[in-house]
């Protein structure tokens, strides 16, 4: 679910940082304030499109009076030269949301498309794609919301609903089992114990039949080949969720999925998805 009130305030500063005090003063000087009309919004490349609610919200905090007909919806495959969407209203007002508007969905479009090619990638292999905390800083809603759209899935939302037990806390904790027993501790403590799931980084194979004895929900093999990712799997024999994570690219992913893995989580679809190509006209 979108966070409205934080998508909101994320709107309100993007259109702050644009207008300033002295507003749009290329459009105001140009364009009569009361001229209307109407701009396309164009695909320019193939891929998924996420973010129109997002595009249609800008222009709602600009003016109720700009009127938006859409073509696609959130999460639809577009090919280059598809309409989007077309924005009526004052041309001014629609001059200075234009790219805020298209900043917002470009972004978004972008994340879902990059997901949604590593989704096709190992389709048919039973292997989901997770997303990962790599996300511009408040933006995390908006860009896990896009991953969904993409076809990918979302691990935890932030460090409050899912306990995930890496290499530095391993570290301060002294082994990975003490680290498990303070969670559990800790969890039971709070009344989250059996509401809350534990995941755990391993890097080799001692690490994974250590934590193979604990009571996680998941096991993380961190940074593995596939031989060892399967060596792992051998080891665990279904007995706990595995997500594969680290060095993930389109190239190797497939190779990755096949070895039984149920999760492979990608920082990539985030952090290093290009924006999408969007253009709008009059």
């Amino acid at each position: 679910m979108i966070n409205w009130d934080l998508v909101d305030f994320l709107i309100k500063n993007a259109l702050d940082e644009d207008l300033n005090v002295n507003g749009d003063i290329t459009s105001s000087a140009i364009v009569s304030g009361d001229k209307t009309g109407k701009a396309k919004a164009i695909s320019k490349q193939r891929g998924i499109i996420a973010g129109l609610k997002v595009f249609e919200r800008v222009f709602r905090h600009i003016s109720h009076d700009i009127k938006i007909d859409f073509y696609k919806n959130d999460g639809d495959f577009v090919e280059k030269g598809n309409l989007l969407c077309v924005v009526r209203g004052r041309v001014v007002d629609i001059l200075t949301g234009e790219r805020t508007a298209l900043n917002f969905l470009q972004r978004l479009s972008g994340i879902s498309t990059l997901t949604n090619k590593y989704v096709k990638a190992i389709e048919g292999t039973g292997t989901l794609i997770l997303d990962t905390r790599k996300t511009i800083p408040a933006y995390r809603n908006l860009e896990k919301y896009a991953v969904k759209k993409g076809g990918g899935m979302n691990h935890r939302f932030g460090l409050y609903d899912m306990v995930l037990i890496k290499e530095n806390h391993i570290r301060n904790a002294g082994s990975i089992k003490d680290a498990v027993e303070k969670v559990t501790n800790y969890l039971e403590n709070k009344d989250l114990l059996n509401k809350i799931k534990v995941e755990v980084e391993v890097t080799n194979i001692s690490e994974v039949e250590e934590a193979l004895s604990l009571p996680v929900h998941r096991i993380m093999l961190d940074n593995m080949s596939v031989n060892e990712i399967k060596e792992c799997l051998k080891i665990i024999d279904h007995k706990k969720e595995v997500e594969a994570s680290g060095n993930i690219t389109l190239s190797n992913i497939r190779e990755i999925a096949e070895t039984g893995v149920d999760f492979i989580s990608v920082g990539a679809i985030t952090h290093s998805a290009p924006s999408f190509d969007v253009s709008m006209l009059f």
